[in-house]
């Protein structure tokens, strides 16, 4: 009988190895896996690379696993806001290695590891510092950049709903990186609100098919706070 739900969420982070690649859902604080972050800092793994589309907010999520020191790179589009400090600190004093994407280019990289896609050619960040010295090509009249897949050991994600096989459903924006993430990774770990009864998930709104999916993690509801803002004064 297949059952990917979890017990605990330090049962779902279990194996995860030093100098892994992580591939953390989200977009600013919408669908970050917290829970899941949190773990992975009790959990200890260190030297990692984690993809996201931000650098952390305040001294929570993201942010708390670079303060905790084991983070070695980050792979992401948006590092600075409001509330970067963590992020800004380390970098400034050269503790952590930062590669800048396109958030374009981030999301098709992530899609291209998941469809088995060696390489493919991108208009964006042709003739900037971004383009570095990769591969550039005329194609139809227009220059394009060689962009590699970005491959995941594990991605963290988190989704709304689930069943005992891993299929998932997503709430609204929420979903961003999600999908894509899941499909990129050899190992997806998943949190949800609800555990639906296997049967129950409309086959039309499964986003995620649980082929993609390991590991399934019950969490309770709590409400979050937008990040990037600072309180009125």
């Amino acid at each position: 009988m297949i059952n990917k739900i979890a017990r605990s969420v330090a049962d779902a982070l279990e194996g995860i190895q030093d100098g892994a690649t992580v591939l953390i859902g989200g977009f600013g604080t919408a669908g970050i896996p917290g829970e899941l972050i949190d773990g992975l800092v009790e959990q200890g793994a260190k030297d990692l690379t984690v993809v996201n589309n931000n650098a952390g907010n305040g001294e929570t999520g993201l942010a708390a696993l670079l303060k905790a020191g084991r983070v070695r790179k980050i792979i992401c589009s948006f590092p600075r806001q409001a509330d970067s400090q963590v992020f800004d600190g380390l970098y400034r004093s050269g503790k952590l290695e930062l590669e800048l994407v396109p958030q374009g280019n981030l999301a098709e990289r992530i899609r291209a590891a998941g469809a088995g896609i060696g390489a493919f050619f991108c208009p964006t960040g042709y003739g900037t510092q971004l383009a570095g010295n990769r591969e550039t090509r005329e194609i139809d009249g227009k220059q394009y950049v060689l962009e590699y897949p970005i491959h995941g050991d594990v991605a963290l994600i988190k989704a709304e709903r689930g069943d005992r096989w891993g299929n998932l459903v997503y709430r609204k924006a929420a979903r961003n990186f999600g999908p894509v993430m899941a499909m990129a990774s050899k190992k997806t770990i998943a949190t949800v609100h609800d555990i639906a009864e296997l049967g129950t998930l409309d086959p039309e709104t499964i986003v995620t098919p649980g082929i993609f999916v390991h590991q399934v993690v019950r969490i309770d509801r709590v409400a979050t706070q937008a990040g990037g803002f600072k309180k009125a004064a």
